[in-house]
C-alpha cells in the first residue's frame, strides 16, 4: 500500500462517560477540541472505543517472547515481528487484498491489522490472540492446547 492511498488513522479525543453525555477527559482534551473548532452545539460524528487494559497489551508481546524462547521457527526474531508473522500465516486479525499478476494470476496479501490499544478494542483483541494460539498449537505446538499456550504467556506478564 502506497503513501498516498495509505488510510490515515483519525484523530482521537479521551472522552468519560456522563449521565446521558460524553464529556472530555482532561484539560487536555478540551483545549485539543477547542483548537480543532468545536463548540457547544455542533453535531459531531464520533466512534467510540473502549481502551484496553495495558495488561493485555503486554499479553500480546509475551505470546511472540514465548514462541521465540520455545520454537525454533522464531528463533532470533523480536517478539513484535513474531506477532506480524503469526497474524500473517494465521490470517488472524488481517486484511486480506487479492491481486491478479499478468502472467502469474490472483494471489492474496495480508495485511496484519495493528494490535495497539488506538487500534483495537479488547474484544476484538481478545479474539486475534485466541486465534493465535490456536494457530500456534495447531502448527508449531500441537502437545499443548491453545489455552494452555494462553495462559504461559498471561504468567509471563504477570512475572514481568
Amino acid at each position: 500500500m502506497s503513501q498516498a492511498t495509505h488510510k490515515r488513522r483519525p484523530e482521537r479525543f479521551a472522552m468519560r462517560v456522563h449521565k446521558g453525555a460524553l464529556m472530555p477527559a482532561d484539560q487536555v482534551t478540551v483545549a485539543r477540541l477547542r483548537n480543532r473548532g468545536y463548540h457547544l452545539g455542533d453535531l459531531v460524528f464520533v466512534e467510540i472505543k473502549k481502551p484496553r487494559n495495558p495488561r493485555f497489551h503486554r499479553l500480546a508481546h509475551q505470546l511472540g517472547a514465548l514462541c521465540v524462547e520455545n520454537l525454533e521457527a522464531f528463533a532470533g526474531m523480536d517478539a513484535h515481528a513474531v506477532l506480524k508473522r503469526l497474524q500473517i500465516e494465521a490470517n488472524v486479525g488481517c486484511d486480506e487484498i487479492a491481486l491478479n499478476f499478468p502472467g502469474i494470476g490472483p494471489c492474496s496479501y495480508r495485511v496484519p491489522h495493528s494490535l495497539s490499544f488506538e487500534s483495537m478494542d479488547q474484544g476484538e483483541f481478545h479474539a486475534v490472540m485466541a486465534g493465535l494460539c490456536r494457530y500456534i498449537s495447531a502448527r508449531y505446538w500441537p502437545d499443548l492446547a491453545p489455552e494452555r499456550i494462553e495462559a504461559m504467556a498471561d504468567c509471563m506478564v504477570e512475572a514481568a
